[in-house]
């Protein structure tokens, strides 16, 4: 799902990228946005990035790539009729023209995957348990967390092809990611990820934590998305990918 602002920033992305094949600086982002601060522009790449809209090149300033665009974009109000002129059979009733709610939750629907094999398309109501393994925290990799007895109904749309699992989150270090303390996080299962994937990554064969993957060389950071929290670089022989996420469920 694509909020208004994050297909906004998208059309606008691409739009820059085919006119001159260079992104947008964040400052013309913002302002294209209409937002106050630089820090809205952040999050609203970090969500297009999760939810595989596009990428950052690395080593490269100002370099984004547009993987692909909604199927179906949020349509554009229609303009209200002149004053004056006759309302046509399919108008809205008078009193509901007038009324205006304050919110109105503007969202599209990203076709993030094919259905799962050997099974037939599925609508959202559709669901599949999947086994919540408990909160992720130090000292416990995910082999030894398992637990099938507890699950947890997930949309069979949130879930790509191959083996899934569910961990509670604890703490706040993904917060600018916006991953809170209690979300529970759905995880594909997998031994590789690309560069800024948010995944599951076991330590030294003792420590699983959640944060995003960065590689350079023979090491490997683990980046949390909260500035209290420091970057830790480690050699590619003590961190092994355990999974990635790919989706969020929230509670309120």
């Amino acid at each position: 799902m694509l909020t208004r602002k994050q297909q906004e920033l998208l059309f606008f992305i691409n739009e820059r990228l085919n006119e001159g094949g260079v992104s947008p600086s964040f400052d013309e982002m913002k302002d294209a946005l209409g937002l106050k601060s630089k820090s809205g522009i952040h999050r609203l790449i970090t969500g297009l990035e999760e939810r595989g809209f596009i990428r950052r090149l690395p080593h490269r300033a100002r370099a984004l790539e547009v993987l692909r665009l909604p199927e179906k974009p949020v349509p554009k109000a229609k303009p209200a009729a002149p004053h004056g002129a006759p309302a046509t059979a399919a108008a809205a009733p008078p009193q509901a023209a007038d009324v205006s709610p304050r919110f109105k939750p503007n969202v599209i629907r990203g076709d993030f995957r094919n259905s799962l094999p050997g099974r037939p398309a599925s609508n959202d109501a559709e669901a599949v348990a999947l086994p919540l393994y408990g909160r992720i925290a130090a000292g416990l990799p995910i082999e030894a967390m398992r637990d099938n007895s507890v699950t947890i109904d997930i949309p069979a749309s949130m879930l790509a092809a191959g083996d899934h699992y569910a961990l509670e989150v604890a703490g706040d270090s993904m917060v600018e990611a916006g991953i809170l303390d209690g979300d529970t996080v759905i995880i594909q299962r997998c031994e590789t990820a690309e560069n800024g994937t948010v995944v599951v990554a076991l330590v030294d064969q003792q420590e699983v934590t959640l944060k995003r993957l960065r590689r350079k060389g023979n090491s490997i950071a683990l980046e949390p998305a909260n500035p209290n929290y420091e970057t830790r670089v480690f050699g590619a022989d003590r961190v092994s990918v355990q999974g990635r996420l790919v989706g969020l469920i929230r509670r309120y």
